[in-house]
């Protein structure tokens, strides 16, 4: 991962979404991540940063997480990505949206599926595609230099909840400790709602799963 990639998140909508924006500084290549409700606000960063978003990239298809997706992919031209196991949510967002109150119009279809250990190219950088199921079949988290941005697999001090269509209590757990407590314990984990952590602080303390 060569290239020395910024990240900023916002917290945004009213299920309090991280919705985060990652570019590279030489090329002012960005991409975004998880574009929930209300980020449509990360807009005026691109413009003052001067960046070209090249890709939308989903975490995983559940409805608040790709709920901006249409937006971006009209106003900038760009592709979306996703996991091939959660092409069914994605197709599936406004019913999932309408049980939970919320009008939403359909996602575009992706133009290209995430899959593990795939790097996704953002300028001089790259973001490291680690399916990690449980969540929900597609779930993947993206990792970078030093940070790793964890969608709803992995919180702080929490994990993500399983009782949804898809979910699997023991997928989840295996897919942290083999796909993230592998990590540096100094790498930043990013969720998807709350509060940024790190690898090696959920070892020790998460009450979920904490490291063997």
């Amino acid at each position: 991962m060569a290239g020395v990639l910024e990240v900023r998140s916002f917290t945004v909508g009213p299920l309090e979404n991280n919705t985060y924006l990652v570019w590279d500084r030489s090329s002012l290549e960005a991409v975004l991540v998880d574009p929930g409700m209300g980020s449509e606000a990360v807009e005026a960063t691109l413009k003052e940063l001067g960046l070209t978003l090249a890709a939308i990239l989903n975490t995983h298809g559940h409805f608040d997480h790709i709920y901006r997706n249409v937006h971006f992919s009209r106003a900038y031209g760009c592709p979306v990505l996703i996991h091939e196991a959660d092409l069914p949510l994605l197709r599936t967002m406004p019913e999932h949206a309408a049980l939970f109150g919320f009008p939403a119009e359909p996602c575009p279809d992706p133009s290209g599926l995430l899959a593990d250990g795939q790097e996704v190219r953002v300028g001089t950088g790259s973001l490291k595609v680690l399916h990690t199921p449980g969540h929900s079949p597609g779930g993947v988290c993206l990792a970078g230099e030093g940070f790793v941005l964890t969608g709803d697999t992995l919180f702080a001090q929490s994990i993500g909840r399983t009782d949804l269509p898809g979910g699997s209590y023991d997928a989840l757990v295996t897919s942290i400790r083999e796909k993230l407590f592998t990590l540096p314990d100094g790498t930043q984990a990013l969720p998807g709602h709350g509060p940024a952590t790190s690898i090696g602080y959920e070892k020790r303390n998460n009450p979920f799963v904490r490291a063997a």
